[in-house]
């Protein structure tokens, strides 16, 4: 096999923008299991009290990511995530305003195998959600194993991202009148899983949960979708979001667990009004679930050709 090596001559901030990648890619990748390893380690060490006193921090605030969580404004706003935009580049596209008298169910399609779309857009401030959707918080879902991890909870949390049971996706909905947006990669890592070159498949058939729920709180749903002109073909370990993907590598362009720069945009759609309805009937639902998938298709098929996507190629929808 041929390595296309990297120039030894590249510019400070292309730089900067592989070190940030870098680092989102090791804290998806390794810093949960590394941050449970180390909890355990330092019982065995000088440095016991510290685990003993997180267990105790712990125990205190177990519940905060079921409640809302914990962002950290400061830590969303650090230079480094705009290096993470960049070097993809990342952009956000706004089609249509939302009102922040109204809370939001926004649907992201598709997963992707780092939702790098969805981190940058609505967990940190590096592409302007805040000022293109003024008075909308963005609460990003994430599996719930994640935050049974001693530290990464801490870290997670502090982008705005919460577990995604119904019980914690349904809490933001529920303590505030307007202004909230609960973000949903509906599709899952199985969605991520059935990725392809020149094919989008939006696991999206038989996922009616996220629809109830709106429908539940009077939650306005949101279509939105991501376009990037390649894919790559994914292949999954343990089942969940831990897929094995050909990328390139830091000094080299042939293999690595680096994603490649390729422009990912993400379009958010018209919002599509719901009534709240605490009891939706199978056929109530059945309905609101096709208008979504029709606006998701709509939207797509309106922006598609911005981006290279070929005109017969279309939203398949699974």
């Amino acid at each position: 096999m041929k390595i296309d090596f990297a120039p030894w001559q590249v510019p400070l901030h292309r730089r900067l923008q592989t070190a940030a990648v870098m680092f989102w890619v090791f804290s998806f990748l390794a810093l949960a299991p590394l941050c449970i390893v180390l909890f355990f380690c330092l019982l065995f060490t000088r440095f016991w009290l510290i685990s003993v006193l997180y267990s105790v921090w712990w125990f205190i605030d177990y519940d905060t990511p079921f409640r809302g969580g914990r962002r950290v404004p400061f830590l969303c706003g650090l230079k480094m995530w705009d290096h993470l935009r960049d070097y993809f580049p990342v952009k956000l596209v706004k089609t249509a305003d939302l009102n922040p008298n109204n809370n939001y169910v926004m649907g992201f399609h598709p997963h992707g195998v780092l939702v790098a779309g969805a981190f940058t857009n609505f967990c940190v401030y590096t592409t302007g959600f805040r000022q293109l959707f003024p008075g909308i918080t963005s609460h990003m879902l994430m599996l719930p194993l994640w935050f049974r991890s001693p530290f990464f909870r801490d870290f997670i949390m502090s982008g705005g991202l919460i577990p995604s049971d119904k019980e914690s996706a349904s809490y933001p909905l529920q303590c505030r009148r307007g202004g909230t947006a609960v973000v949903i990669a509906v599709g899952g890592a199985p969605e991520a899983l059935d990725a392809h070159p020149g094919t989008f498949n939006v696991l999206l058939a038989k996922k009616k949960g996220f629809i109830k729920m709106a429908m539940e709180h009077g939650a306005h749903l949101v279509p939105g979708t991501w376009l990037r002109w390649t894919q790559e073909k994914l292949q999954s370990i343990m089942g969940i979001s831990l897929p094995l993907f050909h990328a390139r590598g830091v000094f080299q362009y042939s293999f690595g667990l680096m994603p490649y720069r390729k422009p990912i945009h993400t379009i958010v759609g018209r919002p599509i009004r719901v009534e709240k309805n605490p009891k939706p009937t199978l056929e109530e639902l059945d309905a609101l679930h096709q208008h979504y998938m029709d606006e998701l298709s709509n939207l797509f098929e309106e922006h598609k050709s911005n981006y290279g996507v070929d005109k017969d190629v279309h939203l398949n929808f699974v």
